[in-house]
């Protein structure tokens, strides 16, 4: 599999002088494309501020930043917002859906941003989603309306709006009960087979954990072991 990402010598430092906390220290992880990866480690360990830099959302302190071929270190602003919306999704513990919207135009809304409107293909592609999802039932459903596995399934829709190389989950199950978590564990296990869209998990779950063909774990700010699955 060829090379999607790559980090190395990532540092993250906030703040300055002596209050000064350095949360990723010299990181190295590389992702190859269709990669699903889950993130392990305690709370605190530096797998968000990961994630937030792997996504283009925080600059790192130091260190390389390679997606692409792309150099993200030395990227303008606008030049990351357009990286980021063309290949990069995000599932979201709290789904950070727009609660007066309806899940066609929740999952819809990354391309509506980037060219102004709702287009018909864009429609078109929502919908497919929500049928990929289980969720053709719901299309004109506002989100305060749908359950909360139902609700991160439109979040997994959403995310894979613009066909990204890479989508970025932080705790995608954390607020859901096992059985709803087992089923969006195996939709992102089918969309990574069938789409070969990499994933990079964050979670606490170790079940998640095993589900996933690696597991690359995080310990104050170190990724200090890279295992792989043969499941």
């Amino acid at each position: 599999m060829s090379t999607l990402l790559e980090v190395r010598d990532l540092v993250k430092t906030f703040g300055e002088g002596e209050t000064a906390t350095r949360v990723l220290r010299g990181l190295n992880l590389t992702l190859a494309q269709g990669d699903l990866a889950a993130l392990l480690g305690p709370s605190g360990s530096g797998k968000s501020t990961l994630l937030t830099i792997l996504g283009t959302l925080m600059r790192p302190t130091s260190g390389s930043h390679v997606m692409l071929s792309m150099d993200m270190t030395r990227a303008s602003d606008a030049e990351l917002t357009d990286f980021r919306n063309r290949h990069i999704g995000f599932v979201f513990q709290f789904h950070h859906l727009l609660p007066d919207f309806t899940a066609l135009e929740n999952v819809v809304f990354p391309t509506a941003v980037g060219v102004g409107r709702e287009t018909r293909a864009a429609k078109e592609r929502g919908r497919e989603l929500l049928q990929r999802v289980g969720l053709s039932d719901r299309v004109h459903f506002r989100t305060t309306q749908l359950s909360g596995g139902q609700k991160q399934r439109v979040a997994v829709a959403r995310a894979l709006m613009n066909r990204p190389e890479l989508v970025l989950a932080d705790e995608p199950t954390g607020n859901l009960d096992r059985e709803s978590a087992g089923r969006v564990m195996e939709l992102l296990k089918e969309i990574n087979k069938e789409e070969r869209t990499t994933f990079l998990i964050s979670t606490h779950d170790e079940k998640i954990a095993a589900a996933c063909r690696r597991q690359v774990r995080v310990v104050d700010g170190t990724a200090v072991a890279d295992e792989v699955s043969l499941s």
